[in-house]
């Protein structure tokens, strides 16, 4: 049977200079400054500042240039386009975008830097100090080509085995590979090559000196790993008949290990994101004082020779095709240059708006640092202050960091629900977990808190929150159940 069917779409649409103007917007600092120099080299009816200026020296427009010159009234025309191929990104709930400092449609760039030994080679130049047949150093640049970053070798023998006829033209067994893998092994940092965590500490243990409680702390992770891990201190005590003081010398031994050997390695820290503050909060008498970064706010105009050039074909009595061919281009130029110059501003004026919001409505914080002081506050609460869409407001608070008295913060971080205390109060969820911080950082830690409990003590403090709430708050702090809290 054919049916028909009727849908409308309702679709909003924005025009190309709009899109243009919300990925400014939506850049950083230092992107907005690539950005910025890009749109200077691609467009030459656009100048800053006075010759040999710095570049980004003041932070008022110089844009007195007379710029009617010209009949701005043949603007080329463009094509509309879907807002919803543009918005996608902003469908992802609860802030989960990364924010480094760099919007997602900022261009990778590569900063250069001193060449280092890697990893892997590290380990390579090692094996160079072992008497070893061709065969088998061909067997353990293999096995650690198969080491991850993180110093494990996470692949059964047997398959290695494998790989290594198929790949390599190796044919080998399991206890030569085992044999290789003992000699990789030896290796610095100790506990690499390891094929899961009870390994790798093991091995960093067999490479100190031994003492009593090395001896114990071996003899654990050997036979009463699970019971170590579960924290089953009892047991442990009463299956080695030593003093509670034995033992925690022993736990102290495992806790100084690092679960990551390849991680401890310089060669492979990664690169260090320097963050720009966008703006900057001060206290000034009492009152705070907000600035936006002035390189934000460069000093731009339209280009004097551009207009000299348009004005000169506005009196030439002889108009070739040519001619109009070059003042088309000419005014291209100039309608560009004008609206980056308008679109700055009026990115520099959303950006100070919409953070001079933020700024009051988190007043009692800025003022005292506490984050208990943190309102609750969402991304409609400063959209409805500005007069300003919800998207323009996340996309300054993604990306956008501020310099305050204590310590520079991300916008974002000053977002959060609303709950409601045992007097009917709004309170932030920020200042709910941070109070769950301070409750669990206090603690006995040879008794810490099960969840329930917690619930309980912040209940008393008058914020009623759900046992299962609490669970959630304190996953997202990063905290342990109560058992992997506890302390011998």
């Amino acid at each position: 049977m054919l049916k028909q069917n009727l849908q409308f779409k309702l679709s909003q649409k924005l025009s190309p200079q709009q899109i243009q103007l919300m990925k400014l917007i939506q850049l950083p600092t230092q992107a907005f400054e690539q950005r910025l120099k890009e749109e200077l080299i691609e467009n030459p009816a656009l100048e800053t500042g006075k010759e040999g200026e710095d570049l980004y020296e003041k932070d008022e427009f110089d844009n007195n240039e007379d710029y009617d010159d010209y009949d701005a009234s043949d603007k080329m025309e463009s094509d509309e386009i879907n807002i919803d191929e543009y918005l996608n990104n902003d469908d992802t709930p609860d802030y989960k975008l990364q924010a480094n400092n760099y919007s997602d449609d900022d261009e990778e760039r590569e900063t250069p830097f001193a060449a280092q030994v890697s990893f892997h080679q590290d380990l390579i130049n090692q094996l160079n100090t072992f008497i070893l047949t061709d065969e088998h150093r061909d067997i353990a640049e293999f096995l650690v080509g198969s080491i991850d970053d993180d110093g494990y070798l996470r692949r059964d023998v047997q398959d290695i085995v494998d790989d290594l006829a198929f790949t390599q033209g190796i044919y080998t067994d399991e206890p030569t590979v085992h044999k290789i893998l003992n000699i990789i092994h030896e290796l610095e940092p100790a506990g690499v090559g390891a094929r899961d965590l009870q390994e790798c500490l093991l091995l960093q243990l067999k490479h100190k000196t031994p003492t009593e409680y090395i001896s114990l702390a071996i003899d654990l992770l050997e036979n009463q790993f699970e019971a170590f891990t579960k924290k089953h201190y009892e047991k442990l005590l009463q299956k080695y008949s030593v003093s509670q003081e034995q033992l925690k010398k022993a736990i102290e031994e495992i806790e100084k290990l690092n679960p990551k050997p390849g991680g401890a390695f310089d060669g492979s820290s990664r690169m260090v994101e320097h963050i720009i503050p966008d703006f900057a909060i001060r206290i000034v008498e009492g009152e705070l004082e907000l600035t936006l970064n002035g390189r934000n706010a460069p000093s731009l105009h339209v280009s004097k020779d551009y207009q000299e050039m348009m004005q000169t074909y506005k009196v030439s009595r002889d108009k070739s095709n040519a001619q109009k061919d070059a003042v088309q281009f000419i005014k291209q130029k100039l309608d560009s240059a004008k609206w980056f110059i308008d679109a700055i501003r009026q990115r520099q004026e959303t950006l100070f708006v919409t953070m001079n919001a933020i700024m009051h409505f988190q007043e009692e914080y800025f003022l005292d640092g506490e984050e208990t002081s943190l309102k609750p506050m969402i991304l409609k609460d400063i959209a409805d202050l500005v007069g300003l869409d919800i998207s323009t407001v996340s996309r300054v608070a993604n990306s956008k960091y501020v310099e305050t008295p204590y310590g520079t913060k991300l916008i974002k971080e000053f977002f959060s629900e609303a709950m409601k205390n045992d007097q009917g109060e709004d309170v932030s969820t920020l200042e709910i977990k941070q109070i769950l911080k301070e409750i669990i950082g206090a603690e006995d830690k040879h008794k810490p808190l099960p969840d329930d409990q917690l619930a309980d003590i912040l209940k008393e403090k008058g914020y009623p929150i759900a046992r299962r709430t609490i669970a959630k708050y304190r996953e997202l702090l990063d905290i342990p159940v109560a058992r992997m809290r506890k302390k011998i």
